[in-house]
């Protein structure tokens, strides 16, 4: 069996995640696990679902080492269940760890490691370019992260159908429905205007 694995940071970035998955279909994946979830989570539910499920000479398929872990420590534990699990973990493109002998080669796990220091790097340079523009951003005077919202800000559509849910007739899911807002957003209009 093949499986496929398809990991981004948000939910938001599903184009991603669609080009990642057309790639791992066409490099053979018979089941893709696709997670939402930042590379250097300690947690990754469907990743450790592909494993658990992964039998004794199964192929495992990654676009990027980034795809697998931000994290060399959780890279080489990646590592070590391919030697147990005794698989095959392709990057395509780039490195095969063929561990179905119950040996890996040297070469290409040290290959795999490095990777993963440099997979690392970019994750804390982005992290510090990040810090750095912010701090920049607030030194010039401008506010970061999300505006403040006013009862001012609430909008129309939402006052309109607000008494509705307040009687009983519309749960916080069908408020945010009709007014087309996500579930978060109602919750914040909610809560400024019975405060």
């Amino acid at each position: 069996m093949t499986y496929g694995y398809a990991r981004c940071s948000t939910n938001e970035s599903k184009q991603d995640i669609n080009r990642q998955v057309r790639e791992l279909k066409a490099a053979g994946a018979e089941e893709i696990f696709i997670e939402y979830e930042h590379g250097d989570s300690k947690i990754k539910s469907q990743q450790a679902a592909m494993f658990d499920q992964a039998a004794a000479g199964d192929t495992v398929i990654v676009l990027e080492v980034s795809r697998l872990a931000r994290s060399t420590q959780q890279l080489c534990e990646i590592i070590e269940r391919v030697r147990e699990k005794r698989l095959r973990l392709v990057i395509i493109g780039s490195i095969t760890l063929d561990c179905r002998s119950g040996q890996a080669d040297p070469m290409s796990e040290a290959f795999l490691q490095m990777a993963g220091v440099f997979s690392q790097l970019e994750l804390a340079m982005i992290r510090s370019r990040v810090r750095s523009g912010m701090e920049n951003a607030r030194a010039k005077g401008r506010q970061i992260g999300r505006p403040q919202v006013s009862k001012e800000d609430i909008p129309a559509v939402f006052l309109r159908h607000y008494p509705a849910h307040k009687n009983g007739q519309l749960n916080i899911s069908e408020l945010a429905r009709v007014c087309d807002i996500s579930r978060t957003t109602a919750y914040k209009y909610k809560s400024l205007l019975e405060a």
